[in-house]
């Protein structure tokens, strides 16, 4: 089983290196992330540039690849052939905050595994639910081994075409999780605010801030899982089309 590594936080994050290690355990891994943080980036891929990699050495000693593209691009790649062997299974993360709702859209960790889905290889994202305001080092370990117990069940039985599996793992020891839920998507609430500031020439610029976003605490979702302390496993599609109203724009008259 050959498992590549990838997330949208950089090369030297944390999360990545604890993934990897726990990845091991399951077969050959190979890292490729961005060699920066990407976070909330979205699914871009590169086309109007060059794409630079180089192998570096990560905290344990281990070697992985890191590359000036985005997340996509650190999936793209070693899927075209920059890497000879063929890879069996691509897994993005541990993102250090949760992705959510309406988070998949913006988030590089997961839109990274649904680029391996789009290229025909299964894809994972897996994420913590981390803290607000958390000081100091984040323990990783418990969702490091609920990723892998997670890619284990995808070894072993599949996954439809077109489905990512984006996993959500509560700030928990392992022993006190409360179990594994299958969910769906719930509702994030963003509290965005427009930041207007001035530069020393008088000039304005803008930051997007405003407080963390939360979310609605309803049963069967990815945000009532985590609340409840589950594990939330979310298996999301590719294709976005709204069949229902797909019924109502055929009505449509355009004589």
């Amino acid at each position: 089983m050959h498992i590549l590594i990838t997330n949208d936080d950089g090369v030297t994050a944390p999360g990545l290196l604890a993934l990897a290690q726990e990845m091991r355990k399951l077969g050959k891994v190979t890292v490729f992330a961005p060699d920066k943080n990407w976070s909330a980036s979205g699914h871009v891929k590169t086309m109007e540039r060059p794409l630079r990699v180089k192998e570096v050495t990560l905290a344990d000693g281990t070697s992985a690849f890191a590359s000036d593209g985005a997340p996509s691009d650190c999936v793209a790649l070693p899927l075209l052939g920059l890497i000879e062997d063929p890879i069996d299974i691509v897994v993005s993360g541990i993102n250090p905050n949760a992705n959510l709702g309406h988070d998949v859209t913006y988030s590089g960790t997961v839109t990274a595994a649904m680029e391996a889905v789009i290229a025909g290889v299964r894809g994972v994202a897996v994420s913590l639910d981390s803290p607000e305001g958390h000081k100091g080092p984040l323990d990783y370990s418990t969702a490091a081994v609920v990723g892998r117990r997670v890619v284990e069940q995808v070894i072993a039985d599949g996954l439809p075409e077109g489905v990512v599996v984006n996993v959500n793992v509560p700030y928990l020891k392992e022993s006190e999780l409360k179990g594994y839920m299958i969910t769906r998507q719930g509702l994030r609430v963003y509290r965005d605010a427009l930041d207007v500031r001035s530069d020393p020439r008088g000039k304005p610029y803008y930051w997007i801030g405003g407080e963390a976003p939360t979310g609605v605490d309803e049963p069967g979702t990815d945000f009532g899982a985590l609340r409840a302390g589950m594990v939330s496993i979310t298996p999301l599609q590719l294709d976005l089309t709204h069949l229902k109203a797909m019924d109502v724009l055929k009505k449509w008259n355009f004589k």
